[in-house]
């Protein structure tokens, strides 16, 4: 199984995957948690002038949905926090894992702009960098997840979040 967890730089998707993670091994011992930023990292995809463009972006979700792909295949399951703004890709994803959830955690850019938790939008605004999904890159509001959190609140419940995630994608 896959959950793909989506949504804007600050969103959320990282802090709830890492719940939903740490629920999930409760019952499961055959869990990993693939973050998007980690990946770039491992794969270097963070690096060069193209890194951040569509190109590159597109370079670096196939390398992470390859990954998720030979994990589900060993029977492993998998929480993937992506910013997945290729609808395409999110598509074939329901074909290419033996289980997919989708989940989007949607906020507006006002409150991702506030919390600018990795000072991408600050960067942007400053004129120090591009590429920015949901400035300069669109996003388009994924209109066939499983389940959608709104994640604009500054206060959320997350072993609740993570209960209904886990509820909803793996129903007992």
């Amino acid at each position: 199984m896959v959950i793909w967890m989506i949504g804007m730089s600050g969103s959320g998707k990282t802090t709830l995957g890492r719940e939903v993670v740490r629920k999930w091994r409760e019952t499961a011992t055959n869990v990993v948690f693939l973050d998007g930023d980690e990946m770039r990292e491992i794969f270097r995809s963070n690096k060069g002038e193209h890194a951040y463009t569509i190109e590159g972006r597109r370079e670096n979700a196939d390398r992470i949905v390859a990954l998720c792909e030979l994990l589900d295949r060993q029977n492993i399951n998998v929480l993937c926090c992506i910013l997945s703004i290729f609808d395409d890709m999110r598509l074939q994803n329901r074909s290419r894992f033996s289980e997919y959830f989708e989940v989007f955690m949607d906020a507006p850019v006002e409150t991702l702009r506030r919390r600018d938790v990795k000072g991408i939008y600050a960067a942007f605004d400053k004129g120090e960098t591009s590429n920015v999904v949901g400035i300069d890159i669109p996003f388009g509001t994924p209109t066939s997840a499983d389940m959608v959190i709104d994640s604009s609140g500054d206060d959320p419940d997350l072993v609740r979040l993570a209960n209904e995630v886990l509820t909803r994608a793996i129903p007992r």
